[in-house]
């Protein structure tokens, strides 16, 4: 069964870990990340950012594939179904579709509008027992077409979206979605200390985790982000394996070409990705 990623991140921060949220497009992408979970006993946050949802065919698909999943792998771990970067209807489909989180992401209104819809939207999730996910200065690379330049996030700004009592919050501190730039400045470690300082228990969310060098990562955890975006990495990865396979020839031999065998080392590879990022995070035999 679906849950809300409340108690998990409330967990992590107290326990300084931090839970991967895992992004899917497909099925293999659900079935390795789940499995994988369930292999290391750790909780685990799906996310489904509005083209992938799309690609999926909508969200009640989406919700259907994750929870017959659920029952049939005999999923025990905690997981969470999350909006990424919804806009305030993606978020409202989602609530209609039965995800268990979502992310609300009105970093580009003014800050009055992004508390207004934020404001709307918690009473909406609390009501629903979800988990509702705010987001302050733009977080940059591309995502969906939306490019921005990573900004780094007001920590007053961010008390303020804090105090509104959504669950968790993704403030900018120079992180970026996709691969990083060769003259990327890294984390801002000063913003984050002081947004954790003016937030309290509020579990922080880190956008972009894909080439964050592990040591940042690691820094970053210890000053109170909970949740860690993973997506390109695995992309990446399961690019890699696929590309290896038909290099090598085997989609010509046999039954090589069955998309049950093609995408076989793709699979793998996600799975040893996820596998990977939840022991950085530290959150294997955490569930």
């Amino acid at each position: 069964m679906l849950v809300s990623a409340k108690e998990m991140l409330t967990k992590a921060k107290a326990g300084k870990y931090a839970v991967g949220q895992f992004n899917i497009n497909n099925l293999e992408w659900t079935k390795a990340i789940l499995l994988t979970a369930q292999e290391l006993n750790s909780p685990v946050i799906l996310g489904v950012s509005e083209g992938a949802g799309k690609y999926m065919t909508g969200y009640k698909t989406v919700v259907g594939m994750v929870n017959g999943m659920l029952e049939e792998l005999k999923i025990t771990v905690p997981v969470a179904l999350h909006l990424d970067h919804g806009s305030y209807e993606g978020c409202m489909k989602c609530i209609e579709a039965g995800f268990s989180s979502i992310m609300f992401d009105g970093s580009h209104y003014p800050i009055e509008e992004n508390i207004a819809k934020t404001k709307e939207l918690v009473k909406i999730t609390a009501e629903k027992g979800m988990s509702l996910e705010a987001e302050v200065g733009s977080i940059g690379g591309e995502e969906d077409g939306v490019v921005g330049a990573g900004e780094v996030a007001d920590p007053n700004e961010c008390k303020q979206i804090a105090d509104l009592g959504v669950t968790m919050l993704a403030a900018g501190i120079g992180n970026i979605h996709g691969k990083y730039p060769a003259n990327w400045k890294g984390l801002d470690f000063g913003v984050l200390a002081e947004i954790q300082k003016l937030t309290g228990e509020m579990p922080l969310v880190l956008h972009g985790g894909t080439g964050i060098p592990e040591e940042m990562i690691k820094t970053a955890i210890s000053l109170g982000v909970s949740k860690i975006n993973v997506n390109t990495e695995c992309q990446l990865s399961f690019a890699a394996a696929t590309r290896k396979y038909v290099e090598a020839g085997k989609d010509l031999e046999g039954k090589g070409f069955d998309p049950r065998k093609l995408l076989a080392p793709g699979f793998e590879a996600i799975k040893a990705t996820v596998k990977e990022k939840m022991e950085l995070f530290g959150s294997v035999g955490k569930a």
